[in-house]
């Protein structure tokens, strides 16, 4: 069979793109002919938060990447609709995360439909955006009548995707993401990473966003200074691009006098370079304001790393609280203290069932389910 992945891949960085190329290299261990069409163009560059949309990793050679699609040109739409209504895949599917899409997408997928074979599915990472636009709930509609069947990795999604269609919709959990590396020894990733070896660190890990609650964490940081603990206070390792003015942030760490307990590592995290900072931390924290369900934590399940997160959205049901991780409410004070908790617990308390968790993060299951959805 035949199947076409419409969404980002290499050259494109981040989580979108790894996450469907590791898709792509499961659909070709089932046999599948297997191609991702991904952008020439995927954002205007005024559109664009990073400093780059580029990997500066070399392509991969095992798969079937055609860079293609622009997203803000209505002919190239038309053409890449009409190439692969010809084309006829058995399945198409699409990627989406942001309403920004939803105008390309839908043209070119009914383009698609008018050869009554291709079945598309649609894996819905938001429905509604977690920064709110004008025409959201337009673009949303537009492409969301060009799908088939949906898959879901989040209940909240899920109910989201209600408020716009009744089409056949299954909600699986978000595969492991298990394509960068093995977990390697703390002191090993610590020491590559210039850090101290005997230091308490937790991990702030991804892309740093309003919703993500990086200032929380941060207001969390100074309750653990102001509380006269006994026992050491953690360094808080922050790993990941600034995808909005950094001023707010870096305002926090001065008013408190945070410098010596804050590690910045604001730069794009390479590929090649995502087990480290997963290996050199104690715990990863998630101090989310919303979510519907989040990349880092099947990563984390991936490199066996206990997780604190927010009750907000999807994220505590896919963190059994004082299993796997513990669940904080979203405020400084809430998080400070389960901070505290996870050290009191430590990290081989919550393996056992970190490791019969992780099991349940397959992409196998992906595979299979969108499979069923197409049939």
């Amino acid at each position: 069979m035949k199947v076409v992945i419409i969404g980002p891949a290499y050259p494109l960085r981040g989580g979108l793109a790894s996450f469907d190329e590791r898709l792509a290299r499961e659909f070709q261990t089932q046999n599948f002919d297997t191609t991702i069409y991904t952008f020439s163009l995927q954002y205007p560059s005024f559109l664009f938060p990073g400093t780059s949309q580029y990997s500066t990793d070399p392509p991969p050679k095992d798969l079937k990447i055609k860079v293609c699609i622009n997203s803000i040109n209505p002919l190239n739409w038309i053409k890449i609709g009409s190439e692969l209504k010809k084309l006829k895949p058995d399945i198409i599917v699409v990627r989406y995360w942001l309403p920004f899409m939803g105008p390309c997408f839908g043209t070119i997928l009914r383009l698609v439909k008018k050869n009554h074979h291709t079945k598309i599915i649609c894996i819905a990472d938001n429905v509604l955006p977690h920064e709110k636009r004008i025409g959201d709930k337009q673009f949303t509609s537009y492409f969301l009548k060009s799908v088939d069947a949906f898959v879901t990795m989040s209940e909240k999604v899920l109910t989201d995707l209600r408020l716009f269609t009744d089409k056949s919709a299954q909600k699986i959990v978000h595969p492991l993401y298990d394509n960068f590396g093995d977990k390697i020894d703390k002191a090993e990733a610590r020491k590559h990473l210039d850090l101290n070896v005997d230091d308490k660190i937790i991990l702030f890990f991804g892309f740093i966003r309003k919703y993500k609650g990086l200032d929380i964490l941060l207001e969390a940081m100074n309750v653990l200074k102001s509380g006269n603990q006994k026992s050491e206070i953690p360094k808080l390792l922050i790993a990941g691009e600034f995808y909005e003015e950094r001023k707010l942030y870096d305002d926090i760490i001065e008013k408190n006098n945070l410098q010596s307990q804050i590690i910045l590592r604001t730069n794009f995290i390479a590929d090649s370079e995502v087990k480290y900072y997963l290996s050199a931390a104690d715990f990863v924290i998630q101090p989310y304001r919303n979510a519907t369900q989040s990349g880092v934590t099947p990563l984390a399940y991936h490199f066996e790393k206990p997780m604190l997160v927010t009750n907000v959205g999807g994220l505590p049901s896919l963190v059994p609280d004082k299993k796997v991780g513990l669940v904080a409410e979203p405020n400084a004070q809430s998080i400070a203290e389960k901070i505290l908790e996870l050290y009191d617990f430590g990290e081989e308390y919550f393996l056992p069932s970190l490791r019969e968790e992780k099991q349940k993060y397959s992409w196998s299951i992906l595979v299979d389910t969108i499979k069923k959805l197409a049939e």
